[in-house]
């Protein structure tokens, strides 16, 4: 097992394809991006993650990591592609259904084929099906899932460290498919079935929507109420069987913000609880967004002048630049639309391309920001934002 096929290079594809190349296994990575082809093959990166960019360079430079549009034989195939949802937070798969139907030219008996995109429960199964449909005799091989489940800002690091839970469509292909995770990752390395690979990693994140909602939900009640709910959290967690997490403008980033979706769309009534956390974190959103509003209003009514905001931080998380079903971004594009007089500070969407992606958005640098506006609206907890001294209007929304 020396030849690894990455299909996805994105923020899970590309670090696995560094990180088994810097371990000595030959890495063909795929993507259908042209341009993340040619920066991969320079030896660069083309999203912000720490120590990623060493990785990549070490690996493109001993030849053990190209990359291309179309896929190759391999030992092992490594499926890292997106798993949106359709209108109606319908599951969408279609990514998966592509990157299947790619690579199945390419195998031959004894491969092992990995689902690593975290997906509704029954695709590893359907993947398998595809395969069969495609001419291919699927007893000769080792269909498994194993979620990723790392922090973005610690990619490199969780996908060593980290436990991980492997499923495979037979026992044999959980076995093999662990055996070949243990070879690199010195978490343990923990084996089921396929269904429930793919549910563990669809309830780590609908335990997390579900905690996030909690504190949301406090938030607002705390802004009624007229308390501090940074302190009053603070205090709450000062029992030692209570750990309430941090509210925020939202909840983003391609896991959380999608993956409860994909148990309530199966689920349907049944799943109550982790429906009403998808509510109320989509609900928290619109609260911000009035509250920025209606701050611009009274500054309107005060001054009479149209406020100029500043929106500070687009990630969905602080120290990324991943945009991915980003609160912060809505947030922005809604006040651009409806406010006009709007800035965006994101210090780290380095990426000219990304922006382009955003070009309604006016994108300005933090001192800029600080000395041109009249609200200050902190919607991501980026490093650069914290012990800001402001002698103007402020609206923190995630704790700076």
């Amino acid at each position: 097992m020396k030849n690894i096929c990455v299909i996805g290079l994105g923020y899970i594809g590309l670090p696995t394809a560094a990180l088994l190349a810097n371990k000595g296994y030959n890495v063909h990575g795929v993507d259908v991006v042209q341009s993340t082809i040619d920066t991969i093959n320079r030896g660069e990166i083309h999203i912000v993650e720490p120590e990623l960019d060493t990785f990549v360079r070490s690996a493109v430079n001993s030849g053990k990591l190209k990359a291309d549009t179309k896929p190759t034989q391999a030992d092992v195939f490594i499926i890292a592609v997106p798993t949106p949802f359709h209108e109606g937070y319908v599951p969408n798969v279609d990514y998966v259904v592509s990157a299947t139907k790619s690579i199945a030219p390419y195998l031959q008996k004894g491969n092992i084929i990995i689902l690593e995109s975290t997906s509704p429960v029954g695709t590893t199964d359907m993947m398998e099906k595809i395969l069969k449909e495609e001419g291919l005799d699927t007893s000769s091989l080792y269909i498994a899932h194993c979620p990723e489940r790392v922090l973005p800002g610690q990619i490199m690091r969780e996908l060593v460290e980290n436990d991980r839970i492997v499923g495979g469509t037979t026992k044999e292909a959980t076995i093999k498919t662990a055996d070949f995770y243990r070879t690199f990752v010195s978490g343990e390395v923990l084996e089921t079935d396929a269904k429930t690979a793919e549910m563990a990693k669809l309830t780590e994140n609908s335990f997390r929507d579900t905690n996030i909602a909690f504190a949301n939900e406090l938030s607002i009640l705390c802004d009624k109420f007229g308390i501090d709910v940074w302190e009053l959290i603070s205090l709450a967690n000062r029992h030692p069987r209570v750990n309430i997490l941090q509210p925020g403008a939202g909840v983003g980033g391609h896991c959380i913000a999608v993956d409860p979706w994909f148990i309530v769309h199966a689920g349907k009534e049944d799943a109550k609880l982790i429906r009403t956390a998808r509510e109320v974190n989509t609900y928290k959103t619109e609260w911000v967004i009035e509250k920025i509003k209606n701050e611009a209003l009274k500054f309107e009514n005060e001054n009479g002048r149209k406020a100029k905001v500043a929106c500070m931080g687009l990630a969905f998380k602080p120290d990324i630049d991943d945009l991915r079903e980003s609160p912060a971004l809505y947030i922005a594009k809604r006040l651009t639309d409806e406010l006009k007089n709007v800035v965006c500070v994101e210090p780290n969407l380095k990426n000219e391309e990304q922006k382009m992606k955003n070009e309604n958005l006016k994108f300005v640098d933090l001192n800029f920001a600080l000395e041109n506006t009249d609200i200050v609206v902190f919607l991501v907890g980026h490093k650069e934002f914290k012990s800001l001294k402001l002698d103007k209007k402020v609206l923190d929304f995630c704790g700076v």
